[in-house]
């Protein structure tokens, strides 16, 4: 089948919608599947305000237009609510054309964080763009709930999965001297993922960071004895997942916190606020810790065994991840020159995942004694 998905977040952002829909794309495409992307490098482009790293489609209506018509889908995707999923949105809509959105990122937390606009305007709007979608994609249950009892309609649950190959234990892994235990955060470094207040916790041993954000230098500066290890990806990311004693996830932002998965499949802990997404992941299990005291979740966690961690993630794979994408989407009955919107029966294969590679250590700068 001929997939298309429209999405405003790409490479090279490095966030976890990103590594989603680039990992599912791939899935896919092993899969049989057809797959195309549309996204800002094909179009010309400005900075985000406060996010320079993001960039934003101009002028896409026309030329997204005659894309769409060249390639023909079945099935179009609308990854994300920016300027290219408000065009190819308003594109289905003119021809009559069935669509799939994906609900990401609770865009009205993240403005009431750096705008105090009301929740109410922000969630009118979401509603809207969301309204006219066949099927709402979803990471957890608990967020389907909630945008239930806001208003939306459609919802279906797409989760997530993690490689479990490269995100692995590693037991030669370190951070080094470092005063221990170590913790970690993982994530764009921004004030919606609220890294301050891990960085303010009492604990004892070293706090690590990795990413990159318009945070960043605030953060370096205020919190001197916490390390920024910057942007990691790939080997070196799952070094330092491994290398950690607790992975602290301190946002209560996030729709699912991809980072958890790759943590515990490190074979690291986690502590987590109870807040929708992160919560979801490790409630019940003996995988993570979860409490309104994120210090308190940070000690609990310090506390557990890996195995554990590594066996709640290994209950996750991007095979069965693409399954439900491909489920979940609104292909065109008729084909592209079809307008019925009646959904066409989606077969779904499910494979397991590969046995784990050797593992390898992670070396950074010491201390100065």
């Amino acid at each position: 089948m001929r997939i298309l998905i429209v999405t405003d977040a790409w490479s090279p952002q490095v966030n976890g919608v990103v590594r989603t829909l680039e990992t599912v794309r791939n899935e896919l495409d092993e899969m049989g599947h057809d797959v195309h992307v549309i996204s800002p490098d094909q179009f010309t482009t400005i900075p985000c305000p406060t996010y320079p790293e993001i960039r934003l489609a101009l002028f896409a209506k026309r030329k997204l237009a005659r894309m769409i018509d060249a390639l023909q889908p079945v099935a179009i995707h609308i990854s994300t609510e920016g300027p290219l999923g408000q065009a190819a949105r308003k594109y289905c809509l003119k021809r009559d054309l069935p669509f799939s959105t994906a609900y990401h990122t609770r865009f009205p937390e993240y403005l009431y964080a750096r705008t105090k606009l009301p929740l109410s305007i922000s969630y009118r709007g979401m509603r809207r763009f969301h309204g006219k979608s066949q099927s709402v994609m979803v990471a957890t249950e608990t967020l389907r709930d909630e945008l239930g009892e806001r208003g939306f309609n459609n919802l279906h649950i797409w989760s997530r999965g993690v490689d479990l190959d490269l995100f692995r234990p590693r037991p030669d892994a370190s951070f080094g001297d470092f005063p221990k235990p170590h913790w970690l955060f993982v994530g764009r470094v921004a004030v919606e993922k609220n890294i301050g207040h891990f960085l303010d916790l009492d604990l004892p041993g070293t706090k690590f960071v990795v990413g990159d954000g318009p945070q960043l230098a605030d953060l370096r500066s205020k919190y001197p004895n916490a390390q920024f290890l910057g942007k990691k990806i790939g080997e070196d990311l799952a070094i330092a997942f491994a290398s950690a004693d607790v992975f602290v996830f301190p946002s209560k932002t996030d729709t699912f916190g991809l980072v958890i998965l790759e943590a515990l499949a490190s074979g690291t802990p986690v502590a987590v606020f109870p807040v929708q997404g992160p919560a979801d992941i490790v409630r019940g299990t003996k995988a993570g810790a979860i409490d309104a005291d994120l210090r308190e979740a940070a000690l609990a966690a310090l506390e557990l065994d890996s195995k554990d961690a590594r066996a709640l993630a290994e209950q996750y794979s991007w095979r069965n991840s693409a399954a439900q994408f491909l489920h979940n989407l609104a292909p065109f009955s008729g084909g592209f020159d079809g307008i019925a919107v009646k959904r066409m029966a989606v077969d779904t294969v499910v494979a397991p995942h590969n046995a784990p590679e050797p593992a390898l250590s992670l070396s950074i700068k010491q201390p100065a004694e």
